[in-house]
Protein backbone atom coordinates (compact mmCIF):
# COMPACT_ATOMS: atom_id res chain seq x y z
CA UNK A 1 0.00 0.00 0.00
CA UNK A 2 1.25 3.48 -1.41
CA UNK A 3 1.24 6.73 0.77
CA UNK A 4 2.25 9.80 -0.39
CA UNK A 5 4.20 12.10 1.64
CA UNK A 6 2.69 15.62 1.87
CA UNK A 7 -0.96 14.73 2.04
CA UNK A 8 -3.85 14.78 4.16
CA UNK A 9 -5.81 12.01 4.94
CA UNK A 10 -9.44 10.91 6.31
CA UNK A 11 -10.70 7.55 8.04
CA UNK A 12 -12.76 7.22 5.62
CA UNK A 13 -9.58 6.40 2.89
CA UNK A 14 -9.83 10.00 0.90
CA UNK A 15 -6.52 12.05 0.85
CA UNK A 16 -6.53 16.02 0.19
CA UNK A 17 -3.39 17.91 -1.24
CA UNK A 18 -3.72 21.86 -0.81
CA UNK A 19 -2.34 23.88 -3.40
CA UNK A 20 -3.17 27.54 -2.53
CA UNK A 21 -7.29 28.24 -2.76
CA UNK A 22 -7.83 24.84 -3.66
CA UNK A 23 -7.98 21.38 -2.44
CA UNK A 24 -7.54 18.50 -4.37
CA UNK A 25 -9.79 15.60 -3.44
CA UNK A 26 -9.33 11.60 -4.01
CA UNK A 27 -9.20 8.33 -2.59
CA UNK A 28 -6.26 6.26 -1.18
CA UNK A 29 -4.25 3.66 -2.66
CA UNK A 30 -5.84 1.47 0.81
CA UNK A 31 -9.10 2.44 -1.02
CA UNK A 32 -8.50 1.53 -4.32
CA UNK A 33 -7.21 -1.66 -3.54
CA UNK A 34 -10.02 -2.13 -1.29
CA UNK A 35 -12.96 -1.61 -3.94
CA UNK A 36 -10.91 -3.98 -6.39
CA UNK A 37 -11.50 -2.86 -10.50
CA UNK A 38 -12.88 0.50 -10.65
CA UNK A 39 -15.68 0.26 -13.53
CA UNK A 40 -16.98 3.75 -12.91
CA UNK A 41 -17.14 7.17 -11.02
CA UNK A 42 -19.82 9.66 -10.14
CA UNK A 43 -18.55 13.12 -9.62
CA UNK A 44 -20.05 15.92 -7.85
CA UNK A 45 -21.90 19.04 -9.97
CA UNK A 46 -19.93 21.76 -10.36
CA UNK A 47 -20.87 24.42 -8.19
CA UNK A 48 -22.16 22.26 -5.03
CA UNK A 49 -21.54 23.67 -0.98
CA UNK A 50 -20.69 20.23 0.74
CA UNK A 51 -19.38 20.15 4.52
CA UNK A 52 -16.98 17.78 5.77
CA UNK A 53 -18.33 14.26 5.57
CA UNK A 54 -20.60 14.81 3.12
CA UNK A 55 -20.81 12.21 0.00
CA UNK A 56 -18.86 13.92 -2.84
CA UNK A 57 -19.24 11.07 -5.16
CA UNK A 58 -19.53 7.64 -5.82
CA UNK A 59 -17.22 5.25 -7.03
CA UNK A 60 -18.53 1.67 -8.24
CA UNK A 61 -16.21 -1.70 -8.82
CA UNK A 62 -16.35 -4.55 -9.63
CA UNK A 63 -16.81 -5.85 -6.18
CA UNK A 64 -19.01 -2.58 -4.56
CA UNK A 65 -20.42 0.59 -4.92
CA UNK A 66 -18.91 3.15 -2.56
CA UNK A 67 -19.28 6.97 -1.21
CA UNK A 68 -17.05 9.21 -1.76
CA UNK A 69 -16.97 11.55 1.39
CA UNK A 70 -15.24 15.03 1.37
CA UNK A 71 -12.65 15.52 4.29
CA UNK A 72 -13.34 19.19 4.17
CA UNK A 73 -15.82 21.80 3.70
CA UNK A 74 -16.25 24.00 0.46
CA UNK A 75 -17.04 24.75 -3.10
CA UNK A 76 -16.77 22.43 -6.08
CA UNK A 77 -14.87 24.40 -8.61
CA UNK A 78 -13.26 21.41 -10.69
CA UNK A 79 -14.21 17.98 -11.51
CA UNK A 80 -11.82 15.21 -13.10
CA UNK A 81 -14.10 14.61 -16.43
CA UNK A 82 -11.76 12.21 -17.16
CA UNK A 83 -12.93 9.66 -14.89
CA UNK A 84 -15.89 9.51 -16.59
CA UNK A 85 -14.51 7.82 -19.55
CA UNK A 86 -11.15 6.37 -17.71
CA UNK A 87 -12.44 5.07 -14.27
CA UNK A 88 -9.97 2.70 -14.00
CA UNK A 89 -7.37 5.73 -13.82
CA UNK A 90 -8.28 5.31 -10.17
CA UNK A 91 -6.74 1.94 -10.01
CA UNK A 92 -3.67 3.13 -11.58
CA UNK A 93 -2.75 6.14 -9.35
CA UNK A 94 -5.18 7.26 -7.24
CA UNK A 95 -2.77 10.29 -5.71
CA UNK A 96 -2.38 11.71 -9.46
CA UNK A 97 -6.19 10.66 -10.54
CA UNK A 98 -7.97 13.36 -8.18
CA UNK A 99 -11.90 13.60 -8.11
CA UNK A 100 -12.61 17.17 -7.52
CA UNK A 101 -11.21 20.12 -6.17
CA UNK A 102 -12.31 22.41 -3.59
CA UNK A 103 -12.22 25.68 -2.43
CA UNK A 104 -12.26 25.42 1.09
CA UNK A 105 -14.50 27.12 3.19
CA UNK A 106 -11.61 27.35 5.96
CA UNK A 107 -8.25 25.81 4.75
CA UNK A 108 -7.05 25.74 8.64
CA UNK A 109 -9.27 22.66 8.86
CA UNK A 110 -6.89 20.58 7.07
CA UNK A 111 -4.84 20.57 10.23
CA UNK A 112 -7.78 18.43 11.83
CA UNK A 113 -6.50 15.20 9.12
CA UNK A 114 -4.15 12.77 9.00
CA UNK A 115 -0.46 13.48 7.68
CA UNK A 116 0.66 10.33 5.83
CA UNK A 117 2.72 8.99 9.59
CA UNK A 118 -0.89 8.78 10.97
CA UNK A 119 -2.46 7.29 8.19
CA UNK A 120 0.08 4.79 7.86
CA UNK A 121 -0.58 3.79 11.85
CA UNK A 122 -4.51 4.05 11.29
CA UNK A 123 -4.36 1.27 8.08
CA UNK A 124 -1.86 -0.89 10.11
CA UNK A 125 -4.13 -0.73 13.46
CA UNK A 126 -7.43 -1.10 10.70
CA UNK A 127 -5.72 -4.46 9.44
Amino acid sequence: MKVVKGLWYSKDHEWVRLDGNKAYIGITDHAQLSLGDVVFVELPEMGTVLQADDVLGVVESVKAASDVYTPISGTVVEVNEELSAHPEKLNEDPYESWIAVLEPDDPSKIEELMDDAEYEKFCAEEA
